[in-house]
C-alpha cells in the first residue's frame, strides 16, 4: 500500500500490472496537494478485503474512490456497493477485448449503485483524478482554485497553439 498522511481518495487497483497506467492518477493527485492511499485489491480473489475496503472508507476520511481494473472490472461496482463515497471507474485496456469488456462491466452498473466512469487509454488515470479533484473542490476552496487554474492552464495552451497555427490569407 502506499499510503500519504491522511488521504482524502482512494486509489484501488485490481493487479500491480495495472500501477503504470493508474500511476498517472496519483501523480495527478500529487500536482494538486491531494493525499491518497493506493492498493492492489481483486473483486474477484480478495472480495472480503474489497468490501471491507468500501465499508471503512469514509470512517477513515476518505471523500472518494478511484477503481481500476481490467477484463470483468467488477472492482468499481463492488467497491460504490460497500460505501456511500463517489466512486470513479478506470477501465484499463488489454486482454482479448482490448479493454471493451472492462469498459462494459465498469459502465453498466445496476440503477442505484452508480459509478462514475472514465475513458480507457491514457487519459483515464488522469481525469480520474482531475474528477476526484472537483468533487473534492466542491468543500474545498483553496482545490477549487487550483482547478480553475488548471482550466485556465489548458485554455492558454490552446489558445498558445492557435497563435501558432498558419493559415491562408
Amino acid at each position: 500500500m502506499v499510503a500519504c498522511e491522511k488521504p482524502l481518495v482512494g486509489i484501488v487497483m485490481g493487479s500491480d500490472s495495472d500501477w503504470p497506467a493508474v500511476s498517472k492518477a496519483a501523480a495527478t493527485l500529487e500536482s494538486f496537494g491531494v493525499p491518497y492511499e493506493a492498493r492492489v485489491i481483486s473483486a474477484h480473489r480478495t472480495p472480503e478485503v474489497a468490501l471491507e475496503y468500501s465499508r471503512t472508507a469514509e470512517s477513515r476520511g476518505l471523500k472518494a474512490i478511484i477503481a481500476a481494473a481490467g477484463g470483468a472490472a467488477h472492482l468499481a461496482g463492488v467497491l460504490a456497493g460497500g460505501t456511500v463515497l463517489p466512486v470513479i471507474g478506470i477501465p484499463v485496456a488489454g486482454g482479448a477485448l482490448n479493454g471493451l469488456d472492462a469498459l462494459y462491466a465498469t459502465v453498466q452498473m445496476p440503477s442505484g449503485v452508480p459509478v462514475a466512469t472514465v475513458a480507457l487509454g491514457s487519459a483515464g488515470p488522469a481525469n480520474a483524478a482531475l474528477l476526484a479533484v472537483q468533487i473534492l473542490g466542491t468543500a474545498d476552496p483553496e482545490l477549487r482554485e487550483k482547478f480553475r487554474a488548471h482550466k485556465k492552464t489548458l485554455a492558454e495552451k490552446v489558445a498558445k497553439a492557435d497563435a501558432g497555427l498558419s493559415r491562408p490569407q
